[in-house]
């Protein structure tokens, strides 16, 4: 057996041991698992253990196991980004559409204007040699207008909210502002990508081209199969055959996304939207995805955000931190100031609208991934990158004590039933 491979055959226990542990840790503190995922990706990176003990570091982590932990960590994020598609449930929108529109386009736009204006004065310090201004302010500008889909839906689950008619509202507007975001995040792509203006419209069409293929074609196609399927279902094979077409489809999808000229995890988001929802045996073989996806491979994708963070570098730096306290701020006032107004404006108790805002303002894991589309597309430096993590986690982990601390379930429910 070679040197590389023993040695990833240990670092792969310890990430994924060290990430259950951490996220059980941030459990018992109220905290979704993601917040204690996040902390121990940037632990083992050289924010903490490559600062103790950097031999250990430089073992457990060296150029070639890094190098097959990204590769496990990419195919995690490309099933995580499918069930993100596929749990995208548009039924939330169901008596909810005009204060969800209101709602979700206020907490988009006005973070959107606030990042940008941000980044103009970010962009000499941030940006790398070379990199378009344009290119940087609208993608600083997506990053700071993220909700995280998943982990909204996790928060109002532990707290009693989830089908509840704030419950419901929220994840309307949550998955109207993940559409909006996505397809945002898909424009700035193809832009760095293309250059040219030209190129760059041209991506878009072909984006939309496909996405209207993936509809009217692969989408009944799918329906058509998940109803055989359903009707012959003979045991573990049919369900071992669904799953695996779920998996080979995600991946052709996000390996044509990226061909076209965007980010090969918007395939795969676009695969779980158009895959057919409400079938079991596409709900159970998604299931076993999710079970060997959540827990063995996005761990992986943790430390590898957590290796490209190193906070040592903001502390050498006073500056830095005055910069972290502005991006705060932004992104404070854009979500949780955009969402908390708009719902109260649209005729929703303050008690009610501060929670949606600060439900809107949780950017968790999907924040991390369009970063770390940003990093790997050169858009920005190391430094900005960690501000942003940092953002992702602080505001991540101060929803759950502000629903709590705004009210119950009880106080809250009745308020929007009034």
């Amino acid at each position: 057996m070679s040197e590389q491979i023993s040695r990833l055959l240990l670092a792969l226990p310890v990430v994924i041991l060290a990430c259950r542990v951490g996220a059980a840790l941030l459990r018992r503190l109220g905290q979704p698992p993601v917040v204690g995922e996040i902390v121990t990706g940037i632990l083992l990176g050289p924010s903490l253990l490559g600062r103790l003990w950097p031999q250990a570091q430089s073992y457990l982590f060296a150029p070639g196991v890094t190098d097959h932990i990204e590769v496990l960590g990419q195919l995690g994020l490309f099933v995580f980004m499918f069930l993100i598609g596929l749990e995208l449930d548009l039924g939330h929108l169901r008596g909810n559409g005009r204060a969800a529109a209101v709602i979700s386009q206020v907490s988009i736009l006005l973070p959107l204007l606030l990042g940008g204006l941000l980044a103009l004065g970010m962009f000499d310090s941030f940006a790398p040699r070379g990199t378009d201004r344009v290119a940087f302010v609208l993608f600083v500008a997506v990053a700071m207008s993220i909700t995280a889909f998943p982990v909204l839906a996790r928060i109002l689950t532990d707290q009693g909210l989830y089908h509840t008619p704030i419950g419901s509202l929220a994840m309307a507007c949550a998955a109207a502002s993940d559409i909006i975001a996505w397809c945002l995040l898909a424009v700035v792509v193809a832009f760095v990508k293309g250059g040219a203006p030209l190129e760059s419209l041209t991506t878009v069409a072909m984006v939309a081209a496909y996405f209207a293929v993936m509809m009217r074609v692969v989408r009944p196609l799918l329906v058509r199969l998940s109803r055989w399927k359903q009707a012959t279902s003979g045991g573990e094979g049919q369900e071992g055959t669904v799953l695996a077409l779920l998996f080979c489809g995600t991946c052709l999808s996000a390996l044509l996304t990226d061909a076209i000229g965007v980010h090969a995890l918007f395939g795969a988001f676009l695969f779980g939207v158009v895959t057919p929802r409400r079938s079991a045996v596409v709900e159970r073989a998604a299931a076993r995805l999710r079970s060997v996806a959540v827990p063995v491979l996005l761990p992986l994708f943790f430390v590898t955000t957590g290796l490209r963070t190193d906070i040592g570098m903001l502390a050498a730096d006073p500056v830095q931190w005055l910069w972290l306290g502005a991006v705060l701020a932004v992104a404070l006032v854009g979500k949780w100031g955009g969402g908390g107004v708009s719902a109260r404006l649209s005729g929703r108790p303050w008690r009610e609208a501060l929670s949606l805002g600060a439900l809107m303002n949780c950017r968790g894991l999907t924040e991390l991934i369009v970063l770390n589309i940003g990093l790997d597309l050169g858009v920005m430096n190391e430094t900005l990158f960690t501000i942003l993590v940092l953002m992702a986690l602080i505001t991540t982990a101060v929803t759950s004590p502000v629903v709590r601390a705004l009210g119950s379930s009880r106080q809250l429910a009745p308020a929007v039933a009034r």
